[in-house]
């Protein structure tokens, strides 16, 4: 390929996608003294509809504040806290937790902001600490080899860089010119999610929300989970439901009413359908070492668990590391395995995540007899065995802990 190549095009490091992931990446490379750019394929002012991934646990928070002292409370600060959840069944209380106002030292459990106001804070915090940008630089190709690694923009661009972290999302450019391929099923459980502008002059209690098969809604799933400015509601739809008879707007404008308050038919900002991939990259890592997937190019989950974008953190940060580890070893073979490192663990992780919302998703897709009735009798028993009631508000989420095998929570 003929290619206009001059100095300005190398980097030391190059992250590539300025999604939070890739933020992340950019932010903790610049803190262990790496030369860093970040290629975005999409224009700087790109708009993207939506609140995403709105959902930031407190060791997500620590490991941000590491990298960046201050941005972990900043955005602890920026989001809310709900005090109380709660879970019905059918329409009755099986369990309840208030956990009253939040502690004023320290992180709080978690926080819940929309992407883009995350994203803003990130992309602020890299700006202040010198991390160049560079927009309209779709990539079309990557080549490695034991010396380092080209990224081809369009037909007449290449940047060269010893290492790259790649965190351009699900349909990654990068893992597919590396020949890494996602491993994991499409589930066919259709859900929607909606988001909503909250009313401000008589805003609703705080508190986050999970119907199962709620009654205004024939059975179906409902959860509500507060975020600053507003809330997002999903709906699980049963097999044989027409997706479109409850999405677009005049379709979740039929339907919302009988689950919010009518005054949120009018508030609708964003209406998404979607399946769930539960998919992880059969390699974090390229043959020569020389590239780490981080975030949606690396791994697939369904929501439940919040366990994209609070895996997709401590991958860029253990890819990070591991290129600090590979620039100061003493020869090439310690710099391969240092990547290696960081990449296995990180699989390690995904593949947890990975079984963590299948348990979720068996737990609240209703496709099991077992556990229909499971559910079903622990709902019965609830207000006499407490512990029953907090087995059907931590199920839709899957495991908490993680494998011993990681040096980094998650």
């Amino acid at each position: 390929m003929q290619t206009n190549q001059t100095d300005h095009l190398c980097r030391q490091s190059i992250v590539i996608g300025a999604g939070p992931v890739g933020l992340t990446a950019a932010l903790a490379l610049k803190n262990l003294g790496l030369e860093v750019a970040v290629l975005e394929g999409e224009p700087k002012d790109r708009q993207r509809p939506g609140s995403r991934a709105i959902y930031l646990h407190k060791a997500t928070l620590g490991l941000i504040d590491e990298i960046s002292p201050g941005l972990g409370y900043k955005l602890a600060e920026n989001g809310v806290v709900w005090p109380v959840k709660r879970t019905l069944f059918r329409g009755k209380e099986v369990y309840v937790r208030n956990y009253g106002a939040p502690k004023t030292e320290g992180l709080p459990p978690f926080t819940s902001l929309p992407q883009v106001e995350a994203e803003k804070y990130l992309y602020e915090a890299c700006i202040k600490a010198g991390i160049e940008f560079f927009y309209d630089k779709p990539v079309t190709d990557v080549k490695t080899s034991e010396n380092g690694v080209e990224v081809y923009i369009g037909s007449d661009e290449v940047w060269k860089a010893d290492y790259i972290i790649a965190a351009d999302g699900g349909r990654s450019a990068v893992r597919q010119a590396i020949g890494v391929e996602l491993e994991g099923p499409r589930t066919k459980d259709t859900f929607l999610v909606v988001d909503v502008i909250e009313d401000k002059e008589n805003p609703l209690p705080l508190e986050r929300i999970f119907h199962y098969q709620h009654p205004a809604m024939g059975g179906r799933n409902v959860m509500y989970v507060p975020f600053k400015g507003g809330w997002r509601v999903d709906l699980q739809l049963l097999d044989g439901d027409d997706p479109d008879e409850f999405s677009g707007k005049e379709g979740v404008q039929n339907w919302l009413p009988k689950v919010m308050d009518a005054k949120y038919a009018d508030a609708i900002t964003w209406v998404s359908t979607y399946t769930f991939h539960q998919a992880v990259s059969s390699s974090y890592t390229d043959e020569n070492n020389r590239v780490l997937l981080a975030g949606e190019a690396a791994h697939l989950f369904a929501p439940f668990g919040a366990r994209g974008l609070n895996s997709g953190v401590p991958d860029a940060i253990i890819a990070a590391r591991g290129i600090r580890k590979a620039v100061d070893s003493g020869n090439l073979e310690e710099a391969k395995q240092a990547i290696a490192d960081g990449a296995n663990e990180r699989r390690i992780a995904g593949l947890y995540n990975r079984e963590g919302s299948n348990t979720a998703l068996h737990h609240i897709q209703g496709s099991s007899s077992y556990m229909n009735r499971k559910k079903e009798v622990a709902a019965s028993l609830s207000t006499i065995v407490p512990s029953i009631g907090r087995w059907l508000d931590e199920g839709p989420y899957g495991p908490r802990s993680g494998p011993p095998e990681l040096t980094t929570k998650y």
